[in-house]
């Protein structure tokens, strides 16, 4: 168990890397509404909110990170983003949802997809 926390944490650090590198600022990382809800990266575009599910595999030998994204982690990540509206000093008139697959950690591929759904 240890050992896929070191590789979460890793790819977070890579994902929040890779998002500053494009332009993004970096607000909160693992921010949790509640013990089932966790936002692992909050971010922010050019003035619009940004809500980051990072999925990390050393390979593919267990399919891509996005598989993982399912319907019931889905729904805790939407729980979050209502609790980080409802709590956040700041006010914002866009937000969004993407999620950023990290595949290997030395040299790693890095696939940014946004705007999964509506939130």
């Amino acid at each position: 168990m240890q050992r896929n926390i070191i590789i979460g944490k890793t790819g977070e650090d890579i994902a929040c890397e890779y998002l500053i590198k494009n332009g993004y600022k970096i607000i909160e990382r693992n921010w949790h509404y509640s013990k089932n809800a966790e936002i692992d990266i909050v971010a922010e575009e050019k003035n619009e909110l940004v809500f980051i599910e990072v999925k990390t595999r050393t390979n593919l030998n267990f399919g891509h990170p996005f598989e993982s994204i399912n319907k019931s982690k889905i729904e805790k990540i939407y729980k979050g983003i209502l609790g980080y509206l409802r709590t956040s000093d700041k006010k914002y008139s866009s937000y969004r949802f993407d999620g950023i697959a990290i595949i290997g950690l030395k040299n790693p591929q890095i696939e940014h997809l946004k705007n999964l759904g509506e939130c």
